[in-house]
């Protein structure tokens, strides 16, 4: 699956998150509002979006099936899959090439790998 927003598609999203669960009248009226667009354009993304499993429009109302931190965390996989084959510490080696982190970075990140490594132990 295809993770990839772009541009107006993630404005689309950040709307409907914003306003979730919204009748897709409102949505189309918001729409016109916050991006300019015409009542076709709306349907069109929103069928696009609903296809690739983010968003459902039942009876009129639209609902986010997937959380903004989901499809960001799944955007974030793709991108590490495909540029780095999936390896964390070559994306890691890659971005500190050129901007060192702040001890406050590495304290977070130290944290947050003593985190996702509990429940590990015994395994």
């Amino acid at each position: 699956m295809d993770w990839k927003l772009g541009k107006m598609e993630t404005r689309f999203a950040e709307l409907i998150w914003a306003h979730a669960p919204v009748p897709s009248g409102e949505l189309v009226a918001l729409c016109q509002e916050e991006l300019e667009w015409k009542k076709s354009t709306t349907y069109t993304m929103l069928r696009r979006l609903c296809q690739r499993g983010i968003f459902e429009n039942r009876e009129g109302t639209v609902t986010a099936l997937l959380s903004r931190e989901e499809v960001l965390a799944r955007q974030s996989e793709a991108f590490l899959e495909e540029t780095f084959q999936g390896s964390l510490p070559r994306f890691l080696a890659a971005f500190t090439a050129r901007k060192p982190l702040s001890d406050q970075e590495v304290r977070e990140l130290e944290a947050l790998i003593r985190r996702s490594g509990e429940g590990r132990e015994g395994k």
